[in-house]
């Protein structure tokens, strides 16, 4: 998803005045101590039987709901120390895919820095009948100059032994084990998260949010990366990214959160359907384990 730990390049700053900072900086001091002492996850069952035939992702920290588009914005700073505007945009459409037995929605992500697209990015969630939120999949394309470069990255839950994780808890609490967000050794890939705060207060460019849960998230197999922070806000979701450590730290803050309206919605699902449709030449390895995205589902527009 947006912000990988294993695609990060340069140290990112917010895009804040110095009055907003005030109100950024000042709430929900996050103390490293607890989520340091996590060095690894290991991964649960998925039991694909205890998904429902339609996805319906409406976790109360990590809703998906079709047609509504995020914005997280902050300016990247290169090695040289030159500033870059950057943003990642999510969608989340209306075409699901199945993949490991589980139908999925596909979300779609896009990571844009002085303006050209970077990276666009597939990725597959599902919530189960307990209330967490599966990922089970990733498909990113990388661009260089507007070019496609390829997907490297990509896994599918299931195939080449990469295994499903959790994107959110059911009820996330401090001191519930660190948890398997995505695993895939065949790309060196993996992703743990804890929660290290619940019941926060968090201020962004949106407005300010209560009863935020902070979750530590990590790559064991990228130690030098740190770690990062991401506050998820009831009804929202990620509002805001923070780093804890690691060489290449990052830090977004949401600036959009809405609903499309009909004809962008149907410009984006188009763009997904063609990205979907390159994975299986792309990644035909892997992808080719997925079911070709359709719509299924309905969005909300405005």
């Amino acid at each position: 998803m947006f912000a990988s730990t294993r695609l990060q390049s340069a140290l990112v700053a917010l895009l804040i005045t110095p009055v907003a900072l005030l109100a950024f900086s000042a709430p929900v001091p996050v103390r490293q101590a607890s989520a340091a002492t996590a060095t690894d996850c290991s991964p649960a069952p998925l039991y694909p039987a205890r998904f429902p035939a339609q996805p319906n992702v409406n976790n109360r920290f990590l809703p998906y709901v079709p047609g509504m588009q995020f914005v997280l914005s902050g300016t990247v700073i290169e090695d040289d120390g030159t500033a870059h505007p950057h943003q990642v945009v999510t969608t989340v459409t209306d075409l699901t895919k199945v993949m490991a037995g589980v139908r999925t929605i596909v979300v779609y992500d896009v990571d844009v820095q002085d303006g050209a697209v970077q990276e666009s990015e597939l990725f597959f969630v599902a919530q189960r009948s307990d209330g967490s939120v599966w990922t089970l999949g990733e498909y990113p394309e990388e661009w260089d100059g507007g070019k496609l470069a390829g997907a490297p990255s990509t896994w599918i839950a299931g195939t080449a032994k990469a295994r499903a994780g959790k994107a959110m808890l059911a009820q996330p609490k401090v001191g519930t084990p660190t948890y398997l967000q995505g695993f895939s050794p065949d790309i060196q890939f993996k992703d743990c998260a804890t929660v290290v705060k619940t019941n926060q207060h968090a201020c962004v460019a949106t407005g300010c949010y209560s009863q935020v849960v902070v979750v530590d998230e990590f790559a064991p197999f990228d130690p030098e990366g740190g770690h990062q922070l991401k506050y998820h806000a009831p009804g929202v979701g990620v509002i805001k990214v923070a780093a804890a450590g690691g060489v290449d730290p990052e830090a977004l803050q949401l600036t959009k959160a809405a609903k499309l309206c009909s004809a962008e919605f149907n410009r984006v699902r188009k763009q997904v359907i063609e990205q979907d449709k390159r994975g299986y030449h792309v990644a035909r390895t892997i992808y080719s384990a997925s079911t070709h995205a359709e719509q299924t589902l309905s969005a909300r527009t405005c």
